[in-house]
Order: structure tokens, then C-alpha cells, then sequence
């Protein structure tokens, strides 16, 4: 029965029982209406209305936790999907957005991968691009001023070595964004050798002391999966050293029974109530894409601590290191 008819009905019953005791009961109405009838019409229309309300509300009560579901869904937070229950109408309809709730999520997480996929092969090409291009260039400008020193008087030596210096420096400083951009270390040398190298790459300026561990036996990830736990700590490092104002910084690679666990935790002031930006919502939709779950909350003592888990596939990985510091 649709939840017109329902209504109707529950209207039509409460009206004829109101009808049937009015017909057959006690009570009477004169002309002019005498002050206790008028307190026995208003009790029964109040006991109408009250039936009348109860009635609804029952069987409105799964259409109410639809809305509730539809006030807090979020799509880069999968949930449970409310249960079919109810009367045809009603049923129907969580029936229908609950699926229409299966298609959003499905669509919007092949719509990330493509826009991911296409972010990774952008930043793949700015790296090489930066490397072969912008850096072979610095290193040719390296070599000519290196030449004009070495025939420069000594007055002029300075300044060219000068300009020497500012140019490695650049150079350097493109390097460090192509690596960023693209780690290559990831491809060649896994995982726990791209983290490494991303911690020793946290500028002195920040005076972040950081320490990092690593399990030896780490199942081993998909390429896809690898770049997620990058991405994610590279991102929560980077929020660290920007925002947090912290003195420590603890991440660690770790085994655990479903798969890997990345925890990246720092002592500083928190996330507070500022809403999640950008980078975190980026997050989110990275690990969405690898069936990983994404946490964030305070840390043990204060601060911020992110927590990736991924699901791992198949094998073990080749030893790492277990501790380190820098």
C-alpha cells in the first residue's frame, strides 16, 4: 500500500471511530451548547488529533531516518545503508536511494581515479620536464660561470663565485620539487626508501626532530596502493611543518592483520575546529580509491595523528630497517 492510501486510512479510522462514539455515546450537544459539552467535544478532538499524530508517526518513522541518512551522507565516507524496511512505499523509496547512493559513490570513484591518474602523469611530466630541461640549463649557466671565474681577476672572481653558489643552490631546490612531484626513488627502490627519503627532506628551518620506523616484514603493495601511502604522508608531513607548529614528528610503516599501517603523528596544536581542506578531502579521495581507511584525530599527547590502513594483496616485501632518527 502506498503511503497516500496509508495516510487516507489512518485518517478515514480515527474519523469513524470519532463518528461511531459521537452516534452512539452518551454525549449530547444542545442549543446553546452548555459549557461541559463543549469540554467533552474539545477532549475528544483532542484525543482525535493525538491518535491521528501517533498513527503518522509510525508510519512515517522510516521516512525520518531516511532524512537523517540523507542530512549526514558523505561520499568520501562510505557508510552502511539504512535497512528496507516499512510498507511497499516507503520501502521503495530507501530501496532506490540506497542504490541511487551505490551509483554516486561508484561514479564519483572512477571519476577520482581518472582525475588522479591524470594529476600523477601531469606531475610525472613537470618532473621530467624540471630535471632535463630547467636543470640541464642551471647546470650549463653552472659551467659557464665556473669557466669566467677561473679567468675572471679576483675582483670579479668573487661575484661569479657568488652567483655560482645561487645558482647550485636553485638547482638543487628544482631537483628537491621534481622529486617531489615525482618520486623516483619510490619506482626503484620501494616504498619504505621513498618515506625515508621524504623525511630527510624536511627542510632544518622547520626545527622538526623526526623520527621514523619501518616493520621488516611489510606486505607488499600494489603500485597503486604504494603511491597512496606516499601521497598521504607526504601531504600529512607537509600540513606538519606548515601549520602545526610542532617540535616532533613521529611516522611509521607497520604490519598489521588486514594489511599495512601508515601513522603519521606530531605534537602540535591540532586541528581544532578548522574544517578539512583541500589537501585532507584529497587524501580521503586517495585512499577511497585502494579500499584504504582514513583517520584523523588528536594524538596520544595532543597534536595531530593521521592513520591510513590499506588492505594488502599478496607477498611480503624485502626487509627494511626498523628505526631511525634525524
Amino acid at each position: 500500500m502506498s503511503v497516500f492510501w496509508r495516510i487516507c486510512l489512518l485518517n478515514a479510522a480515527v474519523l469513524v471511530v470519532a463518528t461511531v462514539l459521537l452516534l452512539f455515546g452518551p454525549a449530547t450537544v444542545s442549543t446553546p451548547v452548555r459549557l461541559t459539552e463543549a469540554l467533552i467535544l474539545a477532549g475528544g478532538l483532542a484525543v482525535v488529533l493525538i491518535a491521528n499524530a501517533i498513527l503518522l508517526r509510525i508510519g512515517l518513522a522510516p521516512l525520518d531516518r531516511l532524512i537523517r541518512v540523507m542530512t549526514t551522507t558523505d561520499l568520501l565516507r562510505p557508510g552502511p545503508r539504512l535497512p528496507v524496511a516499512g510498507h511497499e512505499g516507503i520501502a521503495s523509496l530507501i530501496a532506490t536511494f540506497n542504490s541511487m547512493l551505490d551509483r554516486l559513490e561508484a561514479e564519483r570513484s572512477e571519476s577520482s581515479a581518472r582525475a588522479l591518474t591524470a594529476q600523477e602523469a601531469e606531475r610525472r611530466r613537470i618532473a621530467q620536464e624540471l630535471h632535463d630541461e630547467v636543470g640541464q640549463t642551471f647546470t650549463a649557466v653552472l659551467l659557464e660561470l665556473k669557466r669566467a671565474a677561473d679567468h675572471s681577476p679576483p675582483d670579479v672572481r668573487e661575484e661569479l663565485l657568488q652567483a655560482q653558489e645561487a645558482t647550485r643552490e636553485g638547482l638543487d631546490e628544482i631537483r628537491r620539487i621534481a622529486r617531489r612531484l615525482r618520486p623516483g626513488v619510490l619506482d626503484e627502490l620501494g616504498l619504505v626508501s621513498a618515506l625515508r627519503e621524504l623525511a630527510s627532506e624536511i627542510p632544518a628551518r622547520s626545527g622538526l626532530s623526526v623520527r621514523h620506523r619501518f616493520d621488516h616484514d611489510l606486505l607488499r603493495l600494489d603500485p597503486e596502493a604504494e603511491l597512496v601511502v606516499y601521497r598521504v604522508a607526504q601531504e600529512s608531513i607537509t600540513n606538519t611543518v606548515r601549520h602545526a607548529r610542532a617540535e616532533h614528528l613521529e611516522f611509521a610503516l607497520t604490519r598489521s592483520a588486514a594489511g599495512v599501517d601508515l601513522c603519521v603523528r606530531d605534537d602540535g596544536c591540532g586541528i581544532g575546529r578548522a574544517g578539512e581542506g583541500a589537501g585532507i578531502r584529497g587524501m580521503r579521495e586517495r585512499a577511497l580509491l585502494i579500499g584504504a581507511d582514513l583517520s584523523f584525530g588528536p594524538g596520544p599527547a595532543g597534536g595531530t595523528e593521521v592513520r591510513l590502513r590499506v588492505p594488502a594483496r599478496t607477498g611480503v616485501t624485502a626487509p627494511a630497517e626498523v628505526a631511525g632518527h634525524d
